[in-house]
């Protein structure tokens, strides 16, 4: 039997683990569509007759739809009832995705994938939910556990799309997601509790209030300007590596699945920064996060060619990173969180919204550098990136959130 029962404020800490698995799950599924394409750059350009220094677009029009709807849709969480809205945006994704299974063409591929972008934001919806339904001394626990379900979607993403377009094709991927997606979207309508937010802003306030909220909250600007930088290397590194593997290691598409597969242990590192960070350890965890990042880099580009230690060095490169990302990530949003409740949505959606668009230039520059340069340039780039985190960071307060 559905569960109808609105969730107010004053209705918090009712997040039980079956709740927690369910949404962990939900983000995990849905998330998993940004990246699908990430490691079929190659195989999707090249069937679509796109030019090598313009492959990185695939991913970028992805992300720049998601941030389209971090922006314009993920405000309505504040507005309207939260189930109803979820539902829908899955109905909007399972077209998207299903476009994209039978485009023959770049323009139709784009915009579908810019379309799943923008339908792939009710991510950004059940994490702020689960946040609202945790008390606040568990809230890091709660968002480490959700966003751990994120992160291994975005991983397992990688993998899947290669090994699956290797058995049956680059556009299996999509159809298979696109019935995924409509499995979810039932059973989250059955199963979701309802929050009917205070109705207090028109839609057109909501959306003028981001500006605001913006440059009155210097938290948000720090954090988000720490993830950008350290999203923009990650998605660099996952839009160029496979190329790599595919260019210097002659890796088949199960062999790039199986090297995917090494990020999915950068997933444990969500739950245990959430602890620590409860435990008022944000600080040193996000210069850790930020120093792993430059130096999994930096590293990268200086060991480079065709050898054992190369492809070895690369692999700890890709645990690394990915750990450095996901543990900052949730570092960040318990602290976006924290600053209010009824602004929770909107400022979540700015906040991932910023870091998506460090993520859609970090596609975009891999692409283009890998094809002008090569790795060594793409990878000194993707240095480049935290390393302004870090200097950033030096500016920081010991009492900033």
């Amino acid at each position: 039997m559905k569960n109808t029962k609105p969730l107010r404020r004053g209705h918090e800490n009712r997040l039980s683990a079956a709740l927690t698995v369910l949404l962990a799950a939900a983000c995990g599924m849905v998330a998993a569509n940004l990246y699908y394409s990430q490691t079929l750059v190659g195989p999707i350009g090249e069937a679509l007759g796109m030019p090598p220094g313009a492959a990185g677009l695939i991913v970028t029009i992805t992300q720049i739809g998601y941030v389209v709807g971090l922006l314009f849709v993920v405000p309505l969480s504040d507005m309207l009832p939260n189930r109803r809205l979820i539902v829908s945006l899955l109905g909007f994704l399972v077209v998207a995705l299903a476009a994209a299974s039978l485009a023959a063409g770049s323009f139709l591929f784009l915009a579908a994938s810019l379309a799943t972008g923008l339908g792939a934001v009710v991510a950004q919806i059940l994490v702020p939910f689960a946040a609202y339904l945790s008390a606040e001394e568990q809230r890091g626990r709660a968002v480490g556990n959700v966003m751990s379900g994120l992160l291994l979607g975005i991983m397992l993403a990688r993998p899947a799309a290669s090994l699956i377009a290797g058995l049956w094709g680059w556009q299996a991927i999509f159809a298979l997601s696109a019935g995924l997606m409509a499995l979810l979207a039932v059973v989250l309508a059955r199963l979701l509790p309802e929050r009917r937010p205070a109705k207090s802003l028109r839609y057109g306030q909501l959306t003028a209030s981001l500006l605001a909220l913006f440059r009155g909250t210097p938290p948000l600007r720090r954090r988000a300007f720490y993830q950008a930088s350290l999203f923009g290397a990650f998605s660099l590194f996952w839009t160029t590596v496979p190329l790599r593997l595919a260019d210097e290691y002659g890796l088949s598409q199960q062999g790039i699945a199986l090297f995917a597969l090494v990020g999915v242990a950068g997933a444990a590192a969500a739950p245990i920064a959430g602890r620590l960070a409860d435990r008022g350890r944000s600080r040193a965890l996000t210069l850790g996060a930020i120093a792993t990042a430059v130096l999994s880099f930096a590293a990268a580009a200086l060991v480079h060619g065709r050898s054992h230690a190369s492809l070895a060095l690369l692999l700890l490169a890709a645990i690394a990173l990915d750990m450095a990302v996901s543990g900052n990530l949730v570092i960040g949003q318990r602290a976006i969180y924290a600053l209010g409740n009824e602004t929770r949505g909107r400022l979540n959606g700015l906040f991932m919204a910023i870091f998506f668009l460090g993520g859609a230039a970090g596609s975009f520059l891999g692409g283009w550098t890998y094809a002008h340069g090569g790795w060594t340039a793409a990878a000194w780039i993707g240095a480049l990136l935290p390393f302004l985190a870090l200097v950033y960071f030096m500016t920081e307060s010991r009492s900033a959130a």
